[in-house]
């Protein structure tokens, strides 16, 4: 146990040289008095093993005078007649000199064993929190607190940036292999002593783990834009295949009407039919580039959304018309107070479009159910705008 208040440490030290000096008294009938001053080396070793060498000096001090005055004829006072209690004093101070001194260099022998067992613990837990946490910017403060706890600091910071220290702040850099990794951030106010080991001790520490950590948070976001970019192949080639067929199928029907109209004499009502289907072919291959069109803006980030408040009845409404199917292909059912909802409603529009065409296209005839109802808690009348009947407009911004 390490005492900090140097007060404690000299009431201690009278009050062991005062305890020692009265055990000495019944001893005396068993021993001779000049082989009792080892008694006094308890003291000087407790003291010095707790409150460092200097104070151990200075009770071996008052334990070789305290021997003198009290034990030492003549008693009572600081004078020796014969030379064997000369030698004998000597002995004595000089043998608690050394066990003061022995003590000393093991008190700080232990204290230095236990801050590396402490510096090992906090680099093993530095290393458990950056290392094994998710995400490096979430897990700094968290060592941070850590560090300041174990360290006993006022407070602790770790910054990725390069940060500049001040009046209240000594601005430790962290680097790793010539480039600076961030900053320690710890109060201007400590010891040379805490400070010295911050620089010797904790940083190294430090700058390696948060170097492994930062390599680890580079790898990891290659290994995702790498599955990211295996995924996105394997959808582009699955889309560029099903587009490729969506796009030959209007191609082929244009080019077969062309040729149908390029056989021979037609009656009107067949050129009619034929120029009608050569639109609606014509239509949907339009329809199918401007989804291209929509996709790569989309994976280029350049279609920005305009959200606004929308009806979805109105979307729906109007996404079944862009398709000029027959009326009785969708059998729409709406709930009377479906609130309004806030997107994009021309990227709205084309997804309900495309997902109804799919579902025509492949229903074999059969009309198609669209039903939209609010299954969530009807939210206060002022929260939204009031929605408005008809079929007139999209949104209400």
């Amino acid at each position: 146990m390490r005492w900090s208040s140097p007060v404690v440490g000299v009431v201690v030290a009278a009050a062991a040289v005062a305890a020692t000096t009265g055990l000495v008294y019944p001893l005396a009938d068993v021993a001779p008095v000049t082989a009792l001053g080892v008694v006094y080396l308890v003291a000087v070793l407790l003291v010095s093993s707790l409150w460092g060498g200097w104070l151990g000096a200075a009770t071996a001090l008052a334990s070789a005078l305290a021997f003198n005055f009290f034990h030492i004829p003549p008693t009572g006072r600081f004078t020796i007649s014969e030379g064997e209690n000369w030698v004998a004093l000597a002995v004595f101070f000089v043998a608690a000199l050394v066990a003061s001194t022995l003590a000393e260099r093991e008190r700080i022998r232990t204290r230095e064993a236990q801050d590396r067992r402490q510096e090992a613990d906090l680099a093993a837990e530095m290393a458990r929190l950056l290392l094994r946490g998710s995400n490096l910017d979430d897990a700094l403060p968290v060592v941070s607190a850590r560090l300041a706890q174990a360290l006993e600091l006022t407070s602790a910071t770790i910054d990725l940036e390069p940060v500049e220290g001040d009046a209240r702040r000594i601005a430790l850099p962290l680097g790793d292999r010539g480039n600076q990794l961030g900053t320690f951030l710890v109060p201007a106010a400590l010891s040379s002593e805490a400070l010295a080991r911050l620089r010797e001790r904790i940083v190294p520490s430090l700058e390696a783990i948060l170097g492994a950590a930062i390599e680890r948070d580079a790898l990891q976001r290659e290994v995702v834009e790498t599955s990211a970019l295996r995924r996105s192949d394997v959808l582009k080639t699955a889309l560029l295949r099903a587009v490729s067929h969506d796009l030959r199928s209007p191609l082929t029907a244009i080019l077969t009407t062309v040729g149908a109209l390029e056989s021979g004499p037609l009656s009107d009502d067949e050129r009619d039919e034929l120029v009608a289907d050569i639109e609606s072919e014509a239509q949907r291959l339009a329809r199918l580039v401007d989804n291209l069109l929509d996709l790569s803006r989309l994976e280029g980030q350049t279609a920005e959304p305009r959200v606004e408040w929308c009806s979805v009845e109105e979307v729906i409404h109007v996404a079944i018309d862009e398709l000029a199917l027959a009326p009785d292909t969708f059998a729409l059912a709406v709930d009377t107070d479906l609130p309004l909802i806030r997107a994009d409603a021309a990227q709205l529009e084309r997804a309900f479009a495309n997902l109804l065409e799919n579902s025509a296209r492949y229903s074999d005839g059969h009309p198609v159910s669209i039903r939209a109802r609010d299954r969530t808690a009807r939210r206060s009348a002022s929260s939204r705008p009031a929605r408005r009947p008809g079929r007139g407009r999209r949104c209400a911004p």
